[in-house]
């Protein structure tokens, strides 16, 4: 329904790492071509380094596509523990089905498959993605891949992949020899403000909006720009449920309105500021005196005593009332002590209260602004063929707010996406009182 909505042949802000979709900033048009001058020189090794979430992976299959006409590729992006998986993995790639034996065996079978390929003239690229989760061990045996070589030429080129802790791997001392041979260091940045614009717009250009259209105003893009610190991931996400939100409210731009509501929802901001919080201080001053690991361990100490002592007095205090209650009900008579000093006091059981279920707020009522948020009770309704969320919600409470709307979506877990129910699906939605003050 979002896209026949905004009309749009697919969804523009999905998670794939689709090559189509890849905006061509300065810094991915300098990373690319790093990566391309790098495969093509016979290098050796070449590594790209990126921050989650900046289109690492696509950067990556389009260079492989660009490539696919003179090179075979080999692309490891599964969790990798020891030397011999390595080769293992990069065996079975090659289309070898016996890949048992010890490492030096297995080492010794992948130079036969190197050389006897190298013969068909194309070049061998092995692509490790997420290269920062490889131990040490896994790491030099990597390096160890680039001494299969003839006398002209490398049998292999590698590219490693990762996020920025594969910078701080690569620059330990037991690295040294694994990081002299890699001969180009490729980095991606952040997005400009300038740039998240023209990235929005392409991505929308490419999933079919007309040249003449605009979805987005332009305080709605500036915001997108500042809270998203120009990650490509963090704009799809905002510019997916932004165009999500504007269908149930059958807006034909996104404004900042909109924006905000998402960025509220994804709470960029309380993720940002616990990620700050989290952060080492570089300027951090030494510990005082006071703040000694033995002087912090008293202290805690002392602060769970206090704890414990406040509930205690609490749970005493709470005693004290409780038997002030009982001997006020005894001194009224309704507790009586019982004859039998072996039988325990009998007490009359509280009297039973039907309780009755509330009526139905009326289908056919208007709702008044401010409206009701006093839930009464749930009922369910059955999807007809061609119903929206949304146009189920208009129907039912005549005004369908967006805070309404994400309340139904909450209590349906199953719903991920409101364009995606289906005729025949059950739905519950909320019964509601109305407001005391806003009826008045």
């Amino acid at each position: 329904m979002v896209l026949r909505y905004f009309k749009l042949r697919e969804q523009p802000f999905g998670v794939t790492p689709d090559p189509r979709y890849l905006y061509a900033s300065a810094t991915h048009r300098e990373a690319l071509s790093s990566l391309l001058y790098g495969v093509e020189s016979g290098l050796g090794f070449v590594t790209l380094i990126a921050n989650p979430g900046m289109g690492k992976t696509t950067l990556l299959f389009e260079a492989l596509r660009r490539m696919q006409e003179t090179t075979r590729t080999v692309f490891l992006f599964q969790t990798i523990t020891t030397p011999i998986d390595l080769v293992r993995a990069l065996l079975i790639d090659l289309g070898v089905k016996d890949t048992q034996g010890t490492l030096v065996e297995l080492q010794t079978q992948l130079n036969e498959v190197l050389v006897e390929h190298a013969a068909s003239g194309k070049r061998l690229v092995l692509v490790i993605d997420e290269a920062q989760n490889l131990d040490d061990s896994v790491l030099e045996a990597v390096r160890m891949l680039s001494n299969f070589e003839t006398a002209s030429q490398k049998l292999m080129q590698i590219v490693l992949a990762g996020q920025l802790q594969l910078a701080d791997k690569l620059a330990q001392p037991r690295l040294l020899q694994l990081r002299q041979r890699i001969s180009i260091f490729a980095h991606l940045k952040p997005l400009s403000a300038a740039e998240t614009a023209a990235y929005i717009q392409h991505r929308l250009r490419v999933a079919g909006l007309s040249v003449d259209q605009s979805l987005f105003t332009t305080s709605a893009i500036n915001l997108i720009a500042q809270k998203s610190d120009g990650i490509p991931r963090n704009i799809n996400n905002i510019c997916f449920n932004a165009l999500t939100l504007g269908c149930a409210l059958q807006r034909q731009t996104i404004d900042v309105d909109v924006i905000q509501e998402v960025i509220a929802d994804l709470d960029f901001e309380s993720v940002t500021s616990s990620a700050e919080a989290a952060k080492p201080s570089a300027r951090e001053p030494k510990q005082p005196a006071s703040q000694h690991p033995t002087s912090r361990s008293a202290l805690s100490k002392l602060r769970t005593a206090s704890v414990l002592a406040a509930a205690c007095a609490i749970i005493l205090v709470f005693s004290w009332l409780i038997m002030q209650d009982y001997r006020a009900l005894k001194a009224d008579g309704t507790v009586q002590a019982s004859p039998n000093p072996t039988a325990a006091a009998k007490i009359p059981p509280p009297p039973v209260i039907p309780i009755q279920a509330p009526a139905p707020f009326p289908v056919s009522a208007p709702v008044s602004t401010p409206v009701m948020e006093s839930l009464a009770g749930t009922r369910s309704v059955q999807v007809r063929n061609g119903q929206s969320l949304y146009a189920i919600c208009e129907q039912t409470y005549v005004v369908c707010r967006p805070e309404l709307l994400k309340r139904i979506i909450r209590m349906n877990p199953s719903i991920v996406d409101p364009d995606q129910i289906v005729s025949g699906q059950k739905i519950l939605l909320p019964v509601l009182l109305p407001n005391s003050t806003g009826n008045k």
